[in-house]
């Protein structure tokens, strides 16, 4: 894909994005782009992080969400996702809580994402598959497959959080990610 196709690509979900950058209350809040790299609008398997890191943030206005992200949560997803043979332009990163979440994270937040998610979820019309790393994530879209009027049914593969703060049996927590991208990657229309 050329440059100029994989903005086009990001383009409109981009414009997602900043209307997402305006809280409820009319306040502005950080909320990364899109990855241009991505599988963007064309991506069959979404990949449902929690909300964005605290060096996506500190990137501010230049950030995007991607797993070029420095940190070590990106180079272990991205560790996964190269091992699992999932391509790149295959998939799209994005978080349930797209803006960044001050504190620990709340039932509102998650009720508030899994709103954001259902906008993103419409953008995608190639996807035939989630992965989400971690409780929120999970959480978040499975409240939106049961308390959304008209979900859209697509499988959802959970695994753990790649954070290092999930320190506990990391070789359990890679093999599970690379299995899961690999089950996604499989995945077809329902």
């Amino acid at each position: 894909m050329s440059t100029a196709e994989e903005l086009a690509d990001v383009r409109s979900l981009n414009a997602l994005a900043e209307t997402w950058r305006t809280a409820p209350d009319g306040s502005r809040r950080f909320v990364p782009s899109f990855d241009p790299r991505s599988g963007g609008t064309s991506s069959r398997v979404l990949v449902l992080m929690q909300s964005p890191g605290p060096q996506t943030i500190a990137a501010a206005h230049a950030a995007i969400c991607s797993e070029d992200n420095p940190g070590p949560t990106a180079a272990a997803f991205r560790a996964a996702r190269i091992e699992s043979g999932l391509a790149r332009n295959e998939y799209l990163r994005w978080n349930l809580i797209p803006w960044e979440v001050p504190g620990r994270v709340r039932l509102a937040d998650i009720d508030e994402g899994r709103h954001a998610l259902a906008a993103l979820l419409a953008a995608l019309p190639a996807l035939t598959a989630i992965v989400t790393y971690g409780a929120v994530a999970l959480d978040g879209i499975m409240r939106h497959l049961t308390l959304d009027e008209h979900p859209r049914l697509l499988p959802v593969i959970a695994t753990p959080h790649p954070s290092p703060a999930n320190g506990r049996h990391r070789s359990e927590q890679h093999l599970r990610s690379v299995q899961a991208l690999q089950l996604a990657a499989l995945a077809r229309p329902l």
